[in-house]
């Protein structure tokens, strides 16, 4: 009897040790708006805000050319993320011309005026570094696409990401034929060792070019998943009909620059790349540089 009364005892001490440590990792995630920050600390945020951050993101935190800092946009996409994130991105980062530039108090200060523009309470205390990773922005779900039937695709770029990450470097490629023969000289390999450089010497040439045709292809779709944003927080304009006409346009171009690679002949594929360059210029003077209805650059991006 008295083993099992050890046994049960045993038992007992080792659920009681595990709520006890459910309940400190409870108490370890608090919510932005759990009053974390102070007025007074948001205030001298708001002073760094307007000397720094106020021409891309805007007056009312709207975004411009940057995105917003509130509303549905901005906590989408910093859903379930701590503010950790949010102030090593401000102070690592901000502004795009001089990262480094605001300090690590500066930055905190600025998540605190955030917050207040997203008319989260304040509290008595301020926010310090220590909170920030134990403080995260709730969790929202993002919206998704069915593609292929099972498979359901939910875009995690936003489409200045998307088009510098994938089209731009492509584009480039296609338009490189133009000053440079894909069939003349193969790349040495790099000395010291470079990744990037030696991965040009793997696939390269004409290979290369067959390649950034396909990828503009098959990623040009992309445009128009429902739920991607542009650099300044709007939607991607996917339900107009000449975004679905421009994003139609650039897999033609892709489709034809792919076939005029096959030929292996320099002029053929300068033809496309032609062609390539006027795809992106239509779109980039309504959508881009903000010529629709007389809009200025960045504030009209994908109105």
């Amino acid at each position: 009897m008295p083993s099992f009364r050890l046994i049960v005892s045993g038992g007992l001490l080792g659920v009681w040790a595990f709520a006890l440590a459910l309940t400190g990792q409870a108490q370890q995630t608090r919510s932005i708006g759990d009053r974390i920050y102070s007025d007074a600390q948001a205030t001298r945020g708001q002073q760094v805000y307007q000397k720094q951050c106020v021409t891309c993101h805007g007056p009312a935190l709207e975004g411009v050319v940057g995105p917003p800092l509130a509303g549905d946009g901005f906590l989408a996409v910093w859903s379930a993320r701590t503010l950790a994130d949010l102030v090593d991105k401000i102070e690592q980062t901000m502004p795009p011309g001089q990262p480094g530039s605001v300090s690590r108090p500066q930055a905190i200060d600025l998540a605190a005026f955030i917050l207040r523009s997203g008319k989260l309470p304040a509290g008595q205390s301020e926010l310090g570094a220590a909170d920030l990773g134990r403080i995260a922005f709730p969790a929202r779900a993002a919206p998704t696409v069915a593609t292929g039937g099972a498979v359901a695709f939910a875009p995690s770029s936003n489409l200045a990401q998307l088009m510098r990450a994938v089209t731009f470097p492509n584009a480039n490629i296609l338009f490189n034929v133009q000053v440079k023969d894909p069939a003349k000289d193969k790349p040495a390999m790099p000395i010291p060792f470079d990744y990037v450089i030696w991965g040009s010497t793997v696939y390269y040439g004409w290979q290369a070019v067959d390649q950034a045709a396909l990828a503009l292809i098959e990623t040009a779709p992309l445009f128009l998943v429902p739920g991607r944003r542009c650099e300044n927080g709007r939607p991607v304009p996917v339900d107009r009909a000449d975004w679905k006409q421009y994003t139609a346009a650039l897999v033609d171009v892709g489709k034809a620059a792919y076939a005029a690679a096959q030929s292996r002949n320099v002029d053929a594929v300068n033809k496309v790349a032609e062609r390539l360059n006027e795809s992106c210029a239509n779109c980039h003077k309504v959508y881009r540089d903000g010529t629709r209805e007389g809009n200025s650059a960045g504030a009209a991006r994908c109105q």
